[in-house]
């Protein structure tokens, strides 16, 4: 698929990119060989390709769930302007 200069202009103009104008065939060029290979990608057979989450297979290390932390809510909802039922109260500004 080939871009033209025009339509590196006209993205870069609402993308609001400033691209030199010595520098739009190059881009342009560029994202044409990008374009290219996304195609050829595209054209390869995954039918039999089972997704994955990770290239790697890694998994996740976890950790034991324990609190580690004193309870502070009585002591830090003592200098809010605004509490109720143990919840900070905020203003609302979307209406």
């Amino acid at each position: 698929m080939a871009i033209d200069a025009s339509e590196i202009q006209k993205v870069a103009h609402l993308a609001r990119l400033s691209i030199d104008d010595s520098q739009v065939e190059a881009t342009a060029g560029t994202i044409s060989n990008i374009l290219d290979l996304v195609g050829q990608m595209q054209s390869v057979n995954t039918d039999n390709v089972e997704p994955m989450a990770h290239p790697l297979d890694a998994t996740q290390r976890l950790r034991e769930d324990v609190v580690t932390e004193p309870n502070n809510r009585e002591k830090l909802q003592s200098v809010a302007p605004a509490v109720e039922d143990g919840l900070f109260l905020v203003p609302k500004v979307i209406e």
